[in-house]
């Protein structure tokens, strides 16, 4: 079963957003995104589109066939082929979370966040409070 993510950068008020099909939970996709993926990368990242799933690196044009790289990015558009895979945009916080997944990735002012509910808490304590969990 798909755990569905939203991966965005905020560009002021401007959000540019993916989707992501698979394993966006925090200890996966969150901790990915906030070991590998700074401002100039996460952008990078965005340009490309929508994905089926996070690698920690971008990689190249590949098979979709699930025998690549496990760490690099396959993404619907560069790597399937599929059309109108680009980036959204939403022009607030509250108009990303109308259409959004289960989990919600923003990188804002370089700093990566999740947002739980309408809230943006840092990433990285996310990830500290699941790790105390353990």
């Amino acid at each position: 079963m798909a755990t569905r993510s939203n991966i965005g950068v905020m560009h002021g008020d401007v959000c540019k957003y993916i989707y992501c099909h698979w394993d966006g939970y925090p200890e996966h996709t969150g901790k990915i995104l906030l070991e590998h993926y700074g401002s100039v990368k996460a952008n990078q990242l965005i340009s490309l589109g929508n994905l089926s799933v996070l690698g920690a690196n971008i990689g190249t044009k590949h098979s979709f066939d699930g025998q690549q790289d496990s760490s690099e990015c396959t993404f619907y558009g560069r790597d399937r082929g599929e059309e109108d895979q680009q980036y959204s945009v939403a022009h607030s916080l509250n108009e990303l979370l109308e259409y959004a997944e289960e989990y919600v990735y923003i990188m804002k002012d370089g700093v990566w966040y999740m947002c739980e509910g309408t809230e943006l808490r840092l990433l990285s304590d996310v990830l500290a409070s699941l790790e105390e969990v353990v």
